[in-house]
């Protein structure tokens, strides 16, 4: 098989990491990549919305399946116009990828089928949106733009005064472009968060081992929320039956509902959820693999991720025996550049890379780099992930963590306190 692999993130790096590892796969492509991808794929220059260039590219390269990494060629449709060029695709159509497109879209679905969410409004108009705001007694809530925003549309506001101040820079001064023209308000949950991704055709889901991602930017889950900071995998609090409560209440009825709604969905659907008191609630959906979370979930899957891929393309994942999971822990170190998540340096050579890969149970996994020349440089604000796996998650941590200090680049900074046992805190996913 020839595979193409959609986006140039540590997510892609990861896939191609392990599709170019199956018995099945001749050669794998990924557009547009980055430098870690060059080392073991082919790169190819075309970005990752530009449908129309990629459906080509897919039909001149003859490819025979493709992996979409990112939210939004889903989202413009990309799926949709391979399926009509009768190209087998791992990623749902644009009716499918609103559930992650637009927050008002996914808490209609999740209100309509009963599915367990934090109690929100919906707001097209700032002025409403500023009143409601100010005739609430409880804080804090939690503000989202509706369409996609690079993770950067979710705000913790404390009072009215900060929320007002937030509905104002998103749909009068457009701070974040047509994506806060619409908000969602929602209430704050308290508990531990969660990420479970599920391949499914629509009919059958296959769920992966969860991960317990970590948004935040700052040790002790401080500073803004960004794209992912670290990851730990199997999730250190998640027990049993609380796992079949998220696959009864969550991921069972979203396959049922997507169904009632005549929405084709083959990919993946990601729940981002908080563990409460009152049991697990749905936070987000995402409609594609999670991105530090895939890194985690490769590394710890042994068997071949191939025929899942193209089984749930085709409709045929009944067929599907049940994967083999590494039962070592994992622990992904986000290697990030200055000023993430706001402006951030580029162009910095990465040096240690050999190094770091080459201790017991690490891979390193580029995200935000690029090829100048021979050198691997930053050009992004996550720019890598340093995975390792260990008997328990103190060995994991601190493989990762002695990978990561072998890297080095101006500007490199990373949470320390990835993996590190800490008590129960509200989060809130981006």
């Amino acid at each position: 098989m020839k595979v193409l692999i959609v986006g140039g993130g540590g997510r892609e790096h990861a896939l191609a990491w392990k599709i170019r590892q199956s018995p099945l796969v001749r050669e794998v492509l990924v557009a547009p990549g980055n430098a870690g991808t060059a080392q073991i794929a082919r790169n190819v220059a075309i970005p990752a919305k530009d449908v129309k260039s990629l459906v080509e590219l897919a039909k001149s390269e003859r490819v025979d399946l493709v992996v979409v990494g990112p939210e939004e060629p889903l989202v413009l449709g990309l799926a949709d116009e391979l399926r009509a060029a009768k190209i087998d695709v791992l990623g749902p159509g644009a009716s499918g990828a609103r559930l992650e497109g637009s927050k008002a879209f996914a808490k209609e679905f999740l209100e309509a089928h009963r599915i367990p969410t934090a109690l929100s409004k919906k707001f097209d108009r700032s002025g409403a949106a500023k009143a409601y705001l100010e005739a609430q007694k409880q804080w804090p809530l939690v503000i989202k733009a509706d369409g996609l925003a690079a993770g950067k549309g979710v705000f913790v506001v404390q009072s009215a005064r900060e929320g007002c101040t937030v509905v104002d820079q998103l749909m009068e001064e457009k701070k974040l472009g047509a994506a806060g023209a619409r908000i969602v308000i929602e209430e704050f949950l308290v508990g531990e968060e969660i990420s479970v991704l599920g391949i499914t055709d629509g009919e059958t889901i296959l769920i992966l081992e969860p991960v317990m991602d970590h948004k935040q930017v700052g040790d002790g889950d401080t500073g803004p929320n960004t794209g992912g900071m670290g990851v730990v995998s199997p999730h250190p609090t998640l027990t049993p039956r609380v796992m079949k409560q998220i696959e009864q209440h969550v991921l069972v009825p979203t396959l049922d509902g997507l169904r009632r709604e005549e929405i084709e969905f083959r990919g993946v659907i990601f729940a981002g959820l908080m563990l409460t008191d009152s049991g697990p609630r749905v936070l987000e959906y995402n409609c594609r693999f999670g991105d530090p979370e895939t890194q985690a979930v490769m590394r710890r899957l042994k068997s071949d991720l191939v025929p899942y891929l193209v089984a749930a393309a085709r409709g045929k994942l009944i067929e599907q025996q049940a994967p083999e999971w590494d039962r070592r822990a994992c622990v992904g170190v986000v290697a990030a550049s200055d000023g993430y998540p706001g402006e951030y340096r580029r162009g910095d050579p990465i040096e240690g890379l050999e190094a770091a890969d080459a201790l017991e149970d690490v891979v390193v996994f580029q995200a935000g780099t690029r090829v100048q020349g021979r050198q691997a440089v930053s050009d992004g604000g996550r720019v890598l992930c340093v995975t390792a796996l260990g008997k328990d998650l103190e060995e994991a941590r601190e493989r990762a963590y002695a990978g990561y200090d072998r890297i080095r680049y101006t500007g490199k900074f990373a949470r320390r306190d990835i993996g590190q046992k800490r008590p129960v805190k509200s989060r809130v996913a981006r």
